[in-house]
């Protein structure tokens, strides 16, 4: 499209607005005359009358009406795109509300946290700790950081930010008295320590190295809806669980819990950022989740 093109459309945005060719004109730097010839040549162009005048009045046409719609969305695409390039160079700021899980966010995502509001002193933070699924759009949230989690809310886009090695693990104490499975048949035969909540239930996938994945289906007489629950549950020795390293390293060293089937591999932990869809992110949480990637990619094992 020729600047000409675009400046009759302008003219034509303005004289709408201030709903006159003199108001509409002397907000662009045109004069009424000027402002009247544009409008003309747009009509001549398009075809069709845009606006009705009379000598005290103007109205928009049917036709008028469509095509300023359709003009509305060309304007706020173009304020979208100036306002993204100035989000992506801008400071961040304002309040970043999040929700992530308990365990994993006391140890993973404060530390981040202390570090970014450190760098950005513009931004506030608002953080809920839960292993609940909250409807962040609902409940107002910028981000939500959840464990092996996607969405298929339309309105959501979810990122995998960090990866972290599974680890199928037992207390001695339930080892002592129930044995040691060596096999996914023996493991099917004891107690499962289950994430459930609400909105979803973990499954446990396992694979030979080299073979393919198999789904565990184990007894399950203890579900709960906290990770930090689930572990402090196997090392009082209710059952087997299945628990990212990083919520059982300090366990496995010293001997609370001891890791089963090495032969077999699980599916990693898959730390996820959700947010709702925008064409633009707001730089506080652009921020924020290419911190999240930088830092926990060079450390996720």
């Amino acid at each position: 499209m020729k600047r000409a093109q675009l400046d009759e459309i302008f003219a034509f945005m303005s004289v709408v607005d201030a709903g006159s060719f003199v108001g509409g004109g002397r907000a662009i730097g045109l004069t009424r005359s000027a402002a009247g010839k544009a409008l003309a040549r747009l009509e001549s162009r398009l075809g069709v009358r845009l606006l009705n005048r009379t000598t005290r009045h103007l109205s928009l046409t049917d036709d008028g009406r469509v095509f300023h719609e359709h003009c509305l969305q060309v304007v706020a695409a173009l304020d979208e795109a100036e306002a993204s390039v100035g989000q992506r160079t801008g400071t961040p700021r304002g309040v970043l509300r999040l929700t992530v899980p308990d365990a994993f966010g006391r140890l993973h995502v404060l530390p981040l946290l202390r570090d970014y509001l450190r760098t950005w002193p513009e931004v506030q933070a608002e953080v809920s700790f839960t292993d609940r699924a909250a409807d962040i759009i609902e409940e107002g949230y910028d981000l939500a950081v959840r464990i092996n989690a996607s969405s298929t809310d339309t309105r959501l886009v979810s990122r995998l930010v960090a990866q972290h090695r599974a680890v199928i693990c037992a207390a001695p104490s339930y080892l002592a008295a129930h044995g040691r499975p060596e096999t996914l048949e023996e493991l099917a035969t004891h107690d499962c320590l289950i994430f459930s909540s609400r909105t979803r239930r973990q499954s446990w996938r396992l694979r030979p190295k080299g073979g393919s994945w198999v789904k565990v289906e184990g007894r399950s007489r203890l579900r709960l809806d906290s990770g930090e629950a689930l572990r402090d549950a196997a090392v009082a020795g209710l059952g087997i669980a299945a628990l990212p390293g990083f919520l059982v390293d300090e366990d496995l060293a010293s001997g609370r819990l001891e890791a089963l089937l090495p032969s077999f591999e699980r599916e990693a932990v898959r730390i996820m950022a959700i947010y709702p869809s925008k064409r633009h992110l707001p730089a506080k949480v652009r921020r924020f989740i290419d911190l999240m990637v930088e830092r926990w990619n060079a450390d996720s094992t």
